[in-house]
């Protein structure tokens, strides 16, 4: 099954739970300026949950139920780029609690975190409290991407860093 396989990845990282860490602090710091969105995240989609290893905008919270994620939605598309312009006109994200309530989301964008084995081990995402009809620019998405495999890169080198120990 690709998805016990997935998670099974996941866990290789040891990265679930543990401390927030600066390298990815100032990658979402510099998003949500980049993006302008008051909200920025890299999470992580595990069994029934999506943990954040870095939270720009959400306060002390550092995880939600996968239930009501738009990341897993993210890792489970075809598309490279997961683009939501407006939620209250998307059917799969109009109740969802995020949106009718805190945060409020209107806009999300989210790129998944593709492990060098090809499993899609969770998301960096944008998400803003108004909506942008028109997603994100083809810079937009150039810059989004990259941001991604810069976190993935990070993810890989603190693997083998501990792999070494």
């Amino acid at each position: 099954n690709d998805e016990v396989k997935r998670l099974m990845a996941l866990k290789e990282y040891s990265i679930l739970d543990s401390e927030q860490e600066e390298k990815f602090e100032r990658i979402t710091a510099l998003a949500s300026r980049i993006f302008e969105v008051p909200i920025c995240l890299v999470s992580l989609v595990d069994i029934g949950r999506q943990w954040f290893m870095s939270n720009r905008g959400l306060g002390d919270v550092r995880e939600t139920s996968r239930q009501v994620s738009f990341c897993a939605h993210a890792i489970l598309s075809s598309n490279d780029v997961f683009i939501v312009p407006d939620t209250h006109l998307d059917p799969r994200f109009i109740s969802n609690g995020l949106v009718t309530g805190p945060p409020f989301i209107r806009f999300y964008a989210g790129v998944p975190l593709v492990s060098p084995e090809g499993f899609k081990l969770g998301t960096f995402c944008i998400i803003d409290t108004k909506p942008r009809e028109e997603g994100l620019t083809l810079n937009g998405k150039q810059n989004i991407r990259e941001l991604a495999e810069m976190v993935m890169d990070i993810m890989v080198n603190r693997k083998q860093e501990m792999e070494r120990i």
